[in-house]
């Protein structure tokens, strides 16, 4: 089976599988590239709609610093914050991050790469680790983006387990500042697709701004009707 084929297999299992991490499917669709030297402060939003639940939609943010400590390796620390209940808002946990690039741009067909994240929930006293690849390849005008993640939670009020997280992206290059895309997601009793839209404003070589924004439909949940999320970072 040449490495195509094992690839599209390997998407075509992600997306017929239905186990994913109890927490939120739709999250940051990671690329596999660290710049030397790069430094960044991130912001995550996060707001889902629930069907039958007008007065309980939750809400989710996320605050982080990251810079690299190697020519292909960066880390970040990250603070959550969410709202499940209204006048519920408050600070869920505490998350570390190594990314991880296995493959300079360009150097082959598919440029590779790894995310290894370590998640401290604050209220519940629960923990997740999640590993995997990170894969990216550009089709001339386009960039696709798949995230294939293996999750392992464990903690006080949940049971130690295994379970995995598919994310895909695929966009179109059309200006630097505006990119449109679409994005799929695949979870424990969740699937879900939508359109998005990114882009980055330079200041100068080393300072810049990306922004990215998706409108996510549930294709086969009665409880999240449809999920939105914006983040913004800011490269120095």
């Amino acid at each position: 089976m040449s490495f195509n084929q094992q690839l599209r297999a390997l998407v075509l299992l992600l997306l017929s599988c239905n186990v994913m991490a109890d927490g939120r499917v739709v999250d940051k669709v990671y690329h596999p590239y660290v710049q030397p030297l790069e430094r960044e402060f991130e912001y995550r939003y996060l707001y889902q709609w629930q069907a039958n639940h007008p007065d309980n939609n939750a809400m989710a943010q996320q605050f982080g610093y990251g810079f690299s400590v190697a020519d292909n390796m960066a880390i970040s620390v990250n603070i959550l914050a969410e709202r499940i209940m209204p006048e519920d808002y408050r600070i869920a946990g505490y998350e570390a991050e190594l990314r991880w690039m296995l493959t300079e741009q360009g150097q082959y067909s598919w440029d590779w790469g790894l995310l290894f994240e370590l998640e401290r929930q604050k209220q519940t006293d629960n923990n997740e680790f999640t590993t995997g690849l990170l894969v990216e390849k550009e089709f001339e005008y386009t960039s696709l983006t798949v995230n294939a993640l293996l999750v392992y939670e464990w903690g006080k009020t949940i049971p130690a387990e295994w379970e995995s997280e598919f994310r895909l992206q695929y966009r179109y290059r059309y200006l630097p500042a505006l990119q449109p895309s679409v994005e799929i997601y695949s979870g424990e009793n969740y699937k879900g697709a939508g359109p998005g839209f990114m882009g980055v404003y330079k200041f100068s070589p080393t300072r810049q701004l990306k922004w990215e924004a998706a409108m996510v439909f549930a294709l086969d949940n009665s409880t999240i009707d449809r999920t939105f999320r914006f983040a913004l970072k800011y490269e120095f």
